[in-house]
């Protein structure tokens, strides 16, 4: 499994034709990654297969987005989220990602498959200031499972606010 890395602040960018493809199993451990997903992230096949997909999870990230996801995820429901990542330098990227369960004939879960493309740019500069917010929140409170649900909590006030699922939020920033 890689280690930690620092992010560095340099930004990768790839081209808005490629997608970045990955599949896990239950346990959001990587079984699959493409090409473009490892040409992004500056990692070997070798590297990601069998390792879990958090270790890309870069720190500005908000947990309250990984646990939304998660739970949609788990009751069968597909997700867009604007997420950035770690590449293994420490650089990062941004991606509008569409995760969705993956089903076996039976109808259980057996894991999860991931495309990502380039972000709209206006939408990453309005997610931007409204993940900082979550992550400070999620940093000073005085305990990780409060900072979690308190910073639930505000996204959820934040969408009542607007009159707006997740999901149009989501796509209401590209526009």
């Amino acid at each position: 499994m890689l280690s930690r890395v620092a992010p560095t602040g340099v930004e990768r960018r790839f081209p808005e034709t490629d997608i970045i493809v990955s599949k896990t199993d239950l346990k959001g451990t990587i079984t699959y990654a493409n090409r473009v997903f490892l040409d992004v992230a500056g990692l070997t096949e070798r590297e990601v297969i069998g390792a879990p997909h958090s270790f890309l999870r870069h720190p500005d990230m908000p947990r309250a987005v990984f646990a939304l996801l998660w739970e949609r995820l788990t009751a069968g429901k597909e997700i867009f989220a604007y997420v950035v990542n770690l590449a293994a330098n420490g650089d990062h990227y941004w991606v509008h990602a569409h995760v969705t369960p993956t089903f076996a004939a039976s109808g259980a879960i057996v894991g999860f498959h991931s495309n990502r493309r380039v972000p709209n740019a206006d939408a990453v500069e309005k997610i931007k200031p409204i993940y900082r917010k979550l992550r400070d929140i999620e940093d000073t409170s005085a305990n990780r499972a409060d900072g979690l649900a308190q910073s639930r909590a505000h996204l959820n006030a934040i969408l009542a606010q607007a009159g707006v699922t997740y999901d149009q939020f989501v796509f209401s920033l590209a526009s």
